[in-house]
């Protein structure tokens, strides 16, 4: 078996030292001529450095970790891959776990990473603010994907997430001190609820319902933003966020409210109950009811009609977050707002 090339060979090949070499691949200082050469030696020999080495050295297990609340979510899969293809390019392992969406399967989640010495992670959270402060008295570096944890009260919540809506729009306001000053990849929740409802609008539509779930403060504020005050409380329900949850949520809506004539879903769980609900009750999409879904994932395409989505980048979120968490120990890195999209497709029609 051909012998694998080490760091020596390298800089032997290369005239310098193996602290220059290690300087280099690591992405420290060096000359661009001194860079260039070991980096060109390096891809000939097809030199790949020991991750098992590079941690021991460290004192750590190396690698990042990956928490999400439901793997078989489409959404969530999408995130996941753009996770794994930057820490694939990285030569970091990553250890994926799934929180149900529960706070406290979180926190076991987090112990355990904690335990094995994993000193990075990406996590789209499902606890409070009270979960994640003991990981970063622990030193560990995270960076927040999708969205934050929620503040310690309600209050606090709407005051923040207010705050941030104004933020995206270049305004200040007053809002609690967060005491989290952790980087997050998010996507502009904002201008995709506020361009879904103008379309909607624009249809004729008067009377807007909004199927959320949890941690989805910021899409439900800006629904409430788009739409005006004063706001009917009755079409903004919710779901637990289990497939049962949300169907059941979604089809009392429809049956408490045969007025409503759109309905916005928080997400793509949300979406497929709101199109199961109202096949049950045989309500005509988008003759009885149009609808509008967050996230699009590949079977919004094929239902009949096809599904209008508010796109957002999952797996560009996903590569982000993990290009933040290794940037981590170089420079603080800044939280990152991806834009959103609406895409008409058939789900959608002017109110009769």
């Amino acid at each position: 078996m051909e012998r694998r090339a080490t760091i020596k060979d390298v800089a032997e090949a290369a005239g310098v030292g193996v602290a220059t070499v290690s300087r280099v691949l690591s992405g420290g200082s060096a000359s661009a001529a001194t860079r260039e050469r070991v980096l060109a030696v390096a891809a000939q020999l097809d030199y790949r450095p020991s991750a098992l080495g590079r941690n021991l050295r460290q004192r750590r297990t190396g690698g990042m970790g990956l928490l999400v609340p439901d793997l078989t979510d489409t959404f969530y899969g999408q995130l996941s891959e753009g996770v794994l293809a930057c820490a694939r390019s990285a030569g970091e392992p990553v250890v994926i776990g799934s929180t149900g969406g529960d706070p406290e399967q979180e926190a076991e989640l987090i112990g355990m990473l904690l335990e094995q010495s994993v000193d990075r992670l990406i996590a789209v959270p499902s606890g409070d603010a009270d979960t994640w402060s003991p990981v970063l008295r622990a030193g560990m570096t995270v960076v927040f994907a999708d969205r934050l944890p929620l503040q310690s009260s309600p209050e606090d919540v709407r005051a923040a997430a207010v705050a941030d809506l104004m933020a995206l729009d270049g305004l200040s306001a007053a809002a609690p001190a967060r005491p989290l000053d952790i980087p997050a990849v998010v996507a502009d929740d904002r201008a995709g609820i506020r361009t879904a409802v103008r379309y909607l609008r624009g249809l004729g539509h008067k009377r807007i319902a909004f199927l959320g779930g949890p941690g989805q403060e910021s899409r439900v504020n800006a629904f409430r933003e788009a739409v005006g005050a004063p706001v009917d409380e009755e079409l903004v329900v919710f779901g637990t966020g289990s497939r049962d949850s949300a169907y059941a949520a979604a089809s009392g809506l429809f049956q408490s409210r045969p007025d409503l004539s759109a309905v916005v879903a928080g997400g793509n769980v949300l979406g497929e109950a709101a199109v199961l609900a109202a096949r049950e009750l045989d309500l005509r999409v988008p003759r009885d009811v149009s609808l509008v879904m967050y996230d699009d994932v590949p079977w919004a395409e094929l239902c009949s009609p096809p599904l209008t989505v508010i796109a957002q980048p999952g797996r560009d979120m996903g590569y982000r977050a993990a290009e933040l968490v290794l940037r981590a120990g170089t420079r603080k890195p800044r939280s990152v707002v991806l834009p959103t999209e609406l895409i008409i497709r058939g789900s959608c029609g002017p109110h009769r």
